[in-house]
């Protein structure tokens, strides 16, 4: 009986202790966590839910920087290297066109509009230009098939910037990419449920990703995790002391229990700590 104890706590301490280096986050300075924290964030900007203010155009990061808001928003990589604001890899829900994003050149996408709308898909760095320090920005990086040159790209826009802004994917690669080029940023792991991510990815990334266990390579600042239930190893990481951020809130009672909140469709207060 002493002896299958004592077999238990090992195994079991061998359990916490891999889970603990697997998820374990990278500790920030108050200095870079301090734009961000205690602070709404609106998702893709300030827009309508029938997209006639678009998410992610000029306009929509305007409306949000004159209430204080911060600023959540999506960039790709076009065919010819430029960066775009863009949410989903394809152009067929926000432009009618069955395209990527990656497939056409920023020329081609300057003529589209965003959902039927006088409002064409910005630069990033016309995105920046506008909002101009007014507020701090998250900034998503959208995985593709080149990666290396969408993070080069976007890190150097930020430091030309100089006002405070953050990163984050659900790409562990892309948030490990900015730990070892560009650790002076904030960096965040997007995750969510592993069944809610599994809709969108296969079960092994769903189940890596959804539980943080790919924490090892990109050591986050914070994890901005989906509404919902959270798995053990996500309150695990948040305990060892991850910064927490939840998207997409719908209400302001999200604000409890959270370090940051990107939001939508309703107006909370700018700062609420």
């Amino acid at each position: 009986m002493q002896a299958s104890l004592e077999l238990f706590m090992f195994v079991a301490g061998g359990v916490l202790a891999a889970a603990s280096f697997l998820t374990a986050p990278a500790k920030a300075g108050r200095d870079i966590v301090s734009p961000f924290f205690g602070r709404n964030f609106a998702h893709r900007g300030l827009h309508e839910p029938d997209q006639s203010l678009p998410e992610n155009s000029l306009q929509a990061f305007e409306e949000a920087v004159k209430l204080g808001y911060g600023v959540e928003l999506d960039v790709h990589i076009t065919k010819d290297g430029k960066i775009v604001v863009f949410h989903d890899d394809d152009l067929a829900r926000a432009c009618g066109l069955n395209r990527r994003v990656e497939d056409l050149s920023w020329e081609e996408l300057s003529a589209l509009r965003l959902f039927g709308t006088r409002h064409r898909i910005p630069l990033f760095s016309e995105a920046l230009a506008l909002i101009a320090g007014r507020g701090p920005v998250i900034v998503e990086l959208k995985r593709g098939g080149r990666n290396t040159e969408l993070c080069e790209k976007t890190y150097a826009q930020i430091r030309e910037y100089g006002g405070a802004c953050c990163v984050e994917s659900f790409d562990p690669r892309i948030v490990a990419w900015f730990r070892r080029n560009a650790p002076e940023l904030l960096r965040g792991q997007l995750a969510r449920h592993p069944r809610e991510l599994s809709r969108d990815a296969g079960r092994l990334n769903a189940f890596l990703v959804g539980n943080l266990l790919t924490n090892f390579m990109a050591r986050p600042h914070f994890i901005a995790y989906g509404l919902g239930p959270k798995t053990p190893t996500v309150k695990l990481c948040e305990l060892f002391g991850a910064m927490k951020v939840v998207w997409t809130s719908l209400d302001p009672k999200n604000e409890k229990g959270n370090d940051a909140v990107i939001f939508q469709y309703y107006r909370p207060e700018a700062k609420y700590r």
